[in-house]
C-alpha cells in the first residue's frame, strides 16, 4: 500500500492508530522514512518519560507526564518562518522542537502507552489537551494549566480582542480531526516553503480525512492555479460555490468561475 492508504488503515484500527499514522502522513513527504524506526525511538522515549513520572495515580500524571517532556527538551519550534519539518512527526522527534499539536500527538500516544487518560482538543490557533472531567485544559508546550480566562486570552492572541469563548472551541476531538488539522498545517508550512507539489498532497489528504470547507477547497484551487491545472482549479471553485453561504463571498466565486470559462485553458 501507499503511504496514503496505509495511514487511512491506521485509522481503520479499533482505535485508531493515530501516532502511525501521523507517522505515514510524513512518508508522503520522505520517502527515506521507516515509520517502524520511528516507533522504536518512541519506545526509548516512553522508557525516559516513564522512569522520571511520580507515584501518582494514573488521572494526575498528564500534566507530570507533558513536564517531563519539557525537561526532555521537547518545546515549540520557535522558527521564523517556519519549516514543515515542525509538523513532520519524524523531525519533531529527532529535532525536539514542533508546533503544538506536533508535540500533542507524542504526548497522546506516551500516554496511550502510559495508560494515562489525554485527549486532544481542537483549539483554534493552538491545539491543547485535556484530562476527561478536568476543569482545565493543559498546553503541549511545557504542561501549563489553561483555565477559562487563559483560554479567552489565547483565543484573543489568534482571534482578535473581540472573539468570544465557547463551549464548541473546548471539545475533544477524534484521530481523523487531529489528522486534518495536521494535514491542514503541513498545507500552509508547505506553501510558505513554495513546494506546491508538497502542498497538493496536504490538500488532497484535507479533503479525504473528513468534511471539507470553503476554504478547504480554496486552498487546492489556489493550489492547481499556480499549478496551471484550470479544469481542477474549476471542480474546487464549484465546491467551494455549493457550500459557501455568504452571500458576498459567492458574488466572488460566480465571478472567478466565469473569469476561468472565458480563459482558454493552456493544456
Amino acid at each position: 500500500m501507499s503511504p496514503r492508504q496505509t495511514c487511512l488503515a491506521c485509522l481503520d484500527r479499533e482505535p485508531p492508530a493515530l501516532f502511525e499514522a501521523a507517522l505515514w502522513i510524513a512518508a508522503e513527504h520522505d520517502p527515506a522514512l521507516q515509520p517502524a524506526e520511528a516507533l522504536r525511538e518512541l519506545g526509548a522515549l516512553q522508557q525516559r518519560v516513564g522512569a522520571g513520572l511520580p507515584s501518582l495515580p494514573a488521572a494526575e500524571l498528564a500534566q507530570p507526564l507533558l513536564r517531563r517532556l519539557s525537561a526532555l527538551d521537547f518545546h515549540e519550534d520557535d522558527d521564523s518562518p517556519l519549516r514543515p519539518r515542525a509538523a513532520l512527526l519524524h523531525q519533531v522527534l529527532l529535532r525536539r522542537r514542533g508546533q503544538p499539536l506536533s508535540l500533542a500527538l507524542i504526548a497522546l500516544e506516551l500516554a496511550r502507552r502510559l495508560e494515562i487518560p489525554l485527549q486532544g482538543v481542537n483549539f483554534p490557533g493552538h491545539f491543547l489537551l485535556r484530562v476527561p472531567g478536568a476543569d482545565h485544559l493543559l498546553d503541549p508546550c511545557g504542561g501549563r494549566r489553561l483555565y477559562p480566562r487563559d483560554c479567552r486570552e489565547l483565543l484573543a492572541r489568534h482571534r482578535g480582542a473581540g472573539a468570544a469563548l465557547s463551549a464548541g472551541h473546548l471539545q475533544g476531538c477524534d484521530a481523523r480531526c487531529m489528522l486534518q488539522r495536521l494535514s491542514r498545517n503541513l498545507l500552509q508550512l508547505h506553501l510558505l516553503a513554495e513546494d506546491h507539489l508538497a502542498a497538493l498532497k496536504d490538500a488532497e489528504r484535507v479533503l479525504l480525512l473528513g468534511a471539507p470547507t470553503v476554504t478547504d477547497h480554496l486552498a487546492r484551487a489556489e493550489l492547481y492555479q499556480r499549478l496551471d491545472c484550470p479544469h481542477a482549479e474549476r471542480f474546487d471553485l464549484q465546491r467551494a460555490l455549493l457550500l459557501c453561504d455568504d452571500p458576498a463571498q459567492r458574488l466572488l466565486l460566480g465571478e472567478r468561475l466565469r473569469q476561468l470559462a472565458a480563459t482558454p485553458a493552456l493544456h
